[in-house]
């Protein structure tokens, strides 16, 4: 991990979040691979379409509680932060290598909405997803089926979304059928989606830290509900802050 000293939290504490999601990125994201300015285009590109001007908001309630509001995307998902800019990364890299790729995605809700939304008419890539019957609410089955482009492919199925897992973990298991149709997904632990989360959690530092002048930085703590692998997105936040913070305290990620 890319090392951060205070100096560096500090420039980063004024920033609004999407400029903070373009510090983050160009960490792992060097110019040999995306050149800064195209990097930038991206990301507004990605957050352009969102109901808030901040993208991200942070409401403070009473007793010192604060409430990240990640849902002010298109689906309404927390998904569409991160989902919205891999799907720009990924489009980029395809134009440049005139390639075409299909999304399969299973989904138990807010994944498949916000993936659909995030390629939905993009001429390099076909989305199909797979919706459980009866597994997801009315809003999301909508979102999903009345989406009427040529690349995007919603299939009703029987199950939940942990039994399908197991037919799409079998497609991706055979190398040879992957290669020959050009596949991929866009699940939790695609590495593009927890880079753009790790922003979550220095913006609301930032946000909610007292000051960033106190040796060492105050602590704050943060929970984070999640279904799956959503809380690993903490992780390099809290390696990052970690040194910076009281021994007795520490910033943490808890599972809901």
């Amino acid at each position: 991990l890319p090392q951060l000293g205070r100096e560096t939290l500090h420039e980063w504490s004024t920033l609004s979040y999407p400029s903070l999601v373009k510090e983050l990125c160009s960490l792992f994201i060097g110019p040999e691979l995306i050149p800064r300015d195209d990097l930038n285009d991206l990301i507004d590109r990605a957050f352009s379409r969102f109901r808030h001007r901040e993208v991200v908001h942070l409401s403070r309630l009473r007793n010192g509680l604060n409430v990240l509001e990640l849902w002010h995307g298109v689906t309404y998902a927390f998904k569409d932060l991160s989902l919205c800019c891999t799907a720009q990364f990924l489009q980029y890299f395809l134009e440049k290598r005139k390639r075409h790729i299909t999304v399969v995605v299973g989904t138990s809700g807010d994944t498949g909405s916000a993936a659909i939304e995030s390629v939905q008419g993009a001429k390099n890539v076909d989305i199909i997803v797979l919706l459980p019957k009866g597994h997801c609410t009315k809003i999301q089955e909508l979102q999903m089926t009345t989406v009427l482009r040529e690349n995007v492919h919603v299939f009703g199925v029987e199950g939940n979304s942990d039994e399908l897992d197991e037919p799409i973990k079998t497609v991706f298991a055979d190398m040879a059928f992957v290669k020959k149709h050009n596949l991929m997904s866009l699940n939790s632990i695609n590495w593009s989606r927890v880079l753009v989360q790790i922003a979550h959690h220095f913006f609301a530092y930032f946000r909610c830290a007292p000051s960033l002048d106190m040796h060492p930085l105050p602590p704050v703590e943060v929970v984070v509900p999640t279904g799956a692998a959503g809380n690993l997105a903490a992780l390099p936040a809290v390696v990052w802050l970690l040194p910076l913070q009281p021994s007795s305290r520490r910033l943490c990620g808890l599972p809901g």
